[in-house]
């Protein structure tokens, strides 16, 4: 009895710990809380702040606090958030140093930059 319910106990475990690796590149819910890293937000139909400055390694996290839609999207192609409601947020790493422009796909006129040093 007890081997089973050591076994079954590590079973949930590997099955928690499997649920919980993936790619946070993706957008999440209301429920789960942005993962650390610089903050822009979306809201009044803009980026704030709508030029950023950051190191290499760094993560940047988007938060779209307007009731549209909106995205991040990379003007060459780098990323590309998809469809962000109402709070949920997109996160990205920046790699390599450089300016990398973006926008939003719904709303052209919504553009800002990030800077990587």
């Amino acid at each position: 009895m007890k081997k089973l319910l050591s076994t079954s106990l590590i079973m949930l475990a590997v099955t928690a710990a499997v649920a919980g690796c993936g790619n946070n590149s993706k957008p999440t819910g209301t429920n789960q809380p942005p993962p650390p890293g610089k903050a822009v937000a979306i809201q009044g139909f803009a980026f704030s702040p709508s030029n950023l400055t950051i190191a290499v390694g760094d993560t940047v996290v988007w938060t779209n606090h307007d009731a549209t839609p909106h995205t991040s999207t990379s003007n060459t192609g780098l990323w590309n958030s998809g469809s962000l409601g109402v709070n949920q947020t997109y996160s990205r790493v920046f790699s390599s140093a450089g300016a990398f422009p973006y926008h939003c796909t719904f709303h052209p006129n919504m553009i800002a930059t990030i800077t990587v040093q």
